[in-house]
């Protein structure tokens, strides 16, 4: 006579951390509290009194801490990450934040942007946004860059981050077409990150041009046509550094840096479900 037997299954696949409906929440407010600090200037009426983001800073980094925990707590809640995948944050962020110095004042080169591109498209956006705002905030206070600027850099890194995260074929493109989407995002994103933090500094920075300055209380319209021509006269050979180095770095290191996630990630085993399978024994084993 057989009996049966149980034996776990262990899952084999690297999943990205899961995001669930609480995080998703969580996300869509910081993301809104982001886009209106970012924006409130093009807003603003001519005769009032702040119309720049000095003042503001204090108030966006109050309220971006404490939600950046509540996705972190949400994201647990939801059941998509655990101690592991916290430890793992705290090892990308230090890693990511150790990497921006080695060419931050050089032609825009930042070799922290690859990483985060790979990192947010194998972990998820969830993860990578996160992932993205606390490396900048690391990377600050690992080089003194701490000021008003901070805050709306954190926000634009972790959308840089949640956005590879967003990107199709998470579960099935793989080889040369996934590491080219990678490397087309890298290249496009890094001129998006520049022009979010154009928008940050343009309205801060007095005597310029008539044609690409800020005019308080001016028609939207017409102050974004000053902007495009702010981001074309100051930053775009700097943008155009940034996305060069993250394509050339995501290209020759992507392939081996990808596994190396995957196969941590398949380590790690995130929100793993132990499953069953039934096997046949003899009385005798």
């Amino acid at each position: 006579m057989h009996g049966t037997a149980r034996r776990p299954v262990p899952a084999r696949t690297a999943r990205p951390v899961r995001l669930g409906p609480r995080a998703v929440t969580a996300l869509v407010l910081i993301s809104a509290i982001g886009v209106v600090a970012f924006g409130w200037p093009l807003l603003a009426d001519a005769d009032a009194t702040v119309t720049g983001h000095a003042q503001d800073a204090p108030w966006l980094f109050a309220a971006l801490l404490p939600l950046l925990v509540g996705v972190v707590v949400a994201t647990i809640a939801d059941g998509g990450m655990d101690a592991k995948a916290v430890a793992m944050l705290g090892v990308l962020a230090a890693v990511g934040a150790a990497l921006r110095p080695l060419g931050a004042g050089t032609a825009g080169l930042e070799p922290m942007f690859f990483l985060m591109v790979l990192s947010g498209r194998v972990l998820g956006p969830g993860f990578g946004f996160v992932l993205g705002s606390v490396t900048m905030f690391a990377s600050a206070l690992l080089t003194g860059g701490v000021g008003p600027w901070m805050p709306f850099q954190m926000l634009s890194m972790g959308w840089f981050t949640m956005g590879a995260g967003l990107l199709p074929g998470a579960h099935r493109l793989r080889g040369r077409a996934e590491l080219l989407m990678l490397a087309g995002y890298g290249f496009a994103a890094a001129f998006a990150y520049g022009t979010v933090m154009n928008l940050y500094g343009w309205t801060l920075v007095p005597g310029l041009a008539s044609g690409i300055s800020f005019q308080e209380g001016a028609p939207v319209a017409e102050n974004l046509v000053r902007f495009g021509a702010y981001v074309l006269a100051t930053s775009l050979g700097w943008d155009l550094g940034r996305a060069a180095l993250t394509v050339v770095l995501t290209l020759a290191v992507g392939p081996t840096l990808l596994k190396a996630l995957r196969r941590a990630t398949r380590r790690a085993a995130f929100e793993a479900q132990v499953t069953f399978e039934t096997a046949r024994t003899s009385p005798e084993g």
